[in-house]
């Protein structure tokens, strides 16, 4: 957009052919990190994305460490009863494609949403630009902490009660690497979008759908929720593994609830 340019003097085709331009720089950050990502792909799927399925990985070992200090031997992950398989014959270069775009997609994610907002910011009012400064920096470390949060913790969690989960121990569990890789990507890309909460409850809060007493009134339900995700997807029946899944979701919910309630005070005093 020109800089003399304000929105409101753009057309409905001025509008769209500088979206096109911002869509086509943010993809390709996200195809320039996805090409760097395919070549280094020995690297990154033995020691990032296959390292949950192996009892040294990073979560595993520390739990081990927490459950020794703790006289709590269930925490300690000797097995991890699967093996891989490809069944299809371009199964493998397919998923070498695929978790190159997702991380490629992950790597690229700040500059992608910059670019969305660079699109978005000129047509809100100068007070909301100013309400929302640091949105692109606010929602990069969110996404971040959330990308972490499902590769260690959910990720690893997950994988380890699916492969250990038996109805029968004459039933062998073998995955094929399709399933595997992609119950990995949508673990961790599901964590960074739900570490976005608050910035949903924000934005909801300023179009008045959300309200921090409603918030308040589901505190309970969601909770119960949060815990009963929590003991499905931990290894062990023991709390401290539920606690290392819950307790950062249930903060992030809490910290929505204070971002509500500031939304609502701001409201009253405009």
């Amino acid at each position: 957009m020109p800089l003399d340019q304000s929105p409101t003097d753009m057309s409905f085709i001025d509008h769209l052919e500088t979206l096109r331009w911002h869509i086509l720089r943010a993809g390709l950050a996200v195809l320039v990190f996805m090409i760097a990502a395919f070549v280094s792909m020995d690297f990154i799927f033995h020691e990032i994305i296959l390292a949950p399925a192996r009892v040294d990985f990073w979560t595993y070992t520390k739990l081990c460490e927490i459950g020794k200090t703790l006289n709590i031997n269930s925490l300690c992950i000797d097995k991890i009863d699967f093996t891989l398989q490809s069944r299809q014959m371009a199964g493998q270069f397919t998923m070498h494609i695929t978790a190159s775009f997702v991380i490629g997609l992950i790597i690229s994610f700040p500059y992608v949403f910059w670019e969305i907002w660079r699109f978005v910011a000129p047509g809100l009012l100068p007070t909301e630009r100013r309400l929302a400064g640091g949105a692109v920096l606010f929602v990069s470390i969110l996404f971040a902490i959330g990308v972490l949060f499902g590769y260690f913790i959910i990720a690893p969690m997950s994988i380890n009660f699916l492969a250990n989960y038996k109805l029968d121990e004459s039933i062998m569990n073998q995955f094929d690497i399709t399933s595997y890789i992609s119950t990995l990507c949508l673990m961790v890309l599901g964590a960074g979008l739900i570490f976005q909460l608050p910035v949903v409850v924000y934005l909801l809060s300023r179009l008045g759908f959300v309200t921090p007493m409603l918030m308040r009134q589901f505190r309970r339900h969601s909770i119960v929720v949060i815990f009963i995700v929590a003991a499905i997807i931990t290894p062990s029946p023991d709390v401290l593994s539920q606690l290392l899944v819950a307790l950062p979701l249930v903060l992030l919910y809490e910290i929505s609830i204070f971002i509500s309630a500031g939304v609502a005070r701001s409201r009253k005093l405009g």
